[in-house]
């Protein structure tokens, strides 16, 4: 059988070969998004907080509930609602993840693991309590308590 032509003059795909090419080899820097684990829903949706790896130890402790938690040899992922960056500065030098994508970059490899999994079928982290303690590490005002200028 040989392959048909479509309007542009490519080929038609099938959607075997289209599931095939997606599950092929990745290449640095292909953005991906995490997956919430099977068994947990994700109501609000899903986003992100990257951290660098040295700030996860510091940050799990200070947490009153941890959600589901990603990490690599360089970063750590924090998953939280959807829109948890409305109105709030995230500290540098963490980093915020629409839709909990995130792309490999110098530095990184892999796929990051999931280290830390919630008892229960919600995956976020609260949001609020996760970025007072990422300004207390990293010695940032909130948003909130910044002096307005006039």
């Amino acid at each position: 059988m040989g392959v048909r032509a479509g309007a542009d003059g490519g080929p038609i795909l099938s959607l075997d070969t289209l599931v095939r090419l997606g599950r092929g080899p990745r290449t640095p820097g292909t953005p991906r998004r995490l997956s919430v684990p099977e068994g947990m829903t994700a109501p609000l949706g899903c986003d992100a907080v990257v951290v660098p790896a040295r700030f996860g130890p510091q940050l799990m402790p200070r947490l009153p509930r941890v959600g589901c938690v990603y990490a690599d040899e360089a970063n750590w992922w924090w998953i939280v609602p959807s829109d948890s960056d409305f109105a709030l500065e995230w500290p540098a030098p963490a980093r915020y993840a629409t839709g909990a994508v995130v792309a490999d970059g110098p530095g990184e490899s892999g796929e990051p693991g999931l280290i830390h999994r919630p008892m229960g079928t919600i995956p976020y982290t609260p949001p609020i309590p996760l970025y007072l303690a990422l300004c207390r590490l990293t010695g940032t005002t909130p948003t909130w308590s910044r002096p307005v200028s006039a």
